[in-house]
């Protein structure tokens, strides 16, 4: 991450298990990352996380510590309820990438060439083709879908440095997209690199987002989880608990930590080895 970026997540003293998450609201965040986008050096990895994503990270270590390198944003009630818990109030916004991204995109005033990583190819073109008639003072290219040698990669990474993008959106899951733009993606094939998720589902069409109404009352999650009851059970009905458990025993000990040891309160953010390898 670059200088400027690294900054801000550390100035925004908003953790959630140690790790830094930007509280910035809608306008603010919009603002920031369109400026990190115009950076002509260096790098910037957005990633957003939600109650799975942090419970896959304290179980993760080499996740953990990609994430604390990212720019992370928070997505969800779950980060809601653990920032009023440690923090006693919510992020300002909810900036999960399904609105956040489109949002960003529409921002950006200055035309970029933006390449896509991710999907089925179908899904991902389909996903393209929308993104254009949704801003199309932008050039989106297909990079590549999904189903290549994660390992070796060699064929995308040529077509991508082939294609000279401006910014990457790279849609593959957790923690797979963050783990393997960490390992190839380098600044000279994009500044700025967003990694989705399930994203290119969504604006292709292919699967449903929620009524405007169920997800302007934090509900969403609820409408997922009748969609794919089979593949989402397990992360919501087990998850969610299990996370918010893990918020209660990380602030009793967080504070009995500051209590034993108050020189080292807010000196660093380094992941703490009472909260890892959550169960």
């Amino acid at each position: 991450m670059n200088l400027i970026a690294n900054f801000a997540v550390l100035a925004s003293r908003r953790t959630i298990f140690d790790l830094p998450v930007c509280d910035l609201g809608w306008d603010d965040a919009l603002v920031f990352i369109n400026e990190l986008a115009s950076i002509p050096v260096g790098q910037t990895v957005v990633c957003f996380v939600n109650a799975h994503n942090m419970l896959t990270a304290l179980r993760d270590d080499e996740y953990y510590r990609i994430m604390s390198h990212n720019l992370v944003l928070p997505d969800g009630i779950g980060l809601n309820i653990a920032s009023q818990i440690a923090h006693g109030s919510p992020f300002p916004a909810n900036l999960n990438g399904t609105d956040f991204v489109p949002a960003f995109l529409t921002f950006m005033e200055a035309p970029r060439r933006i390449g896509l990583i991710g999907g089925e190819r179908s899904v991902v073109e389909a996903a393209a083709e929308n993104f254009r008639r949704h801003t199309p003072w932008h050039e989106f290219v297909v990079v590549s879908d999904g189903y290549f040698d994660k390992v070796d990669p060699t064929d995308v990474i040529e077509e991508l440095e082939r294609q000279k993008v401006d910014i990457l959106i790279v849609g593959m899951g957790t923690p797979l997209q963050e783990k393997w733009v960490h390992d190839h993606i380098r600044a000279d094939h994009a500044r700025l690199v967003l990694t989705v998720g399930a994203l290119f589902d969504f604006v292709s069409g292919a699967v449903p987002r929620a009524p405007r109404t169920v997800r302007m009352m934090r509900l969403e999650w609820a409408y997922r989880l009748l969609q794919e009851p089979t593949r989402l059970w397990r992360r919501y009905i087990i998850g969610i608990p299990v996370f918010l458990f893990h918020v209660l025993r990380y602030r009793f000990r967080r504070r009995e930590r500051i209590l034993s040891h108050p020189e080292e309160h807010g000196t660093a953010l380094q992941p703490r080895s009472d909260h890892k390898k959550a169960s």
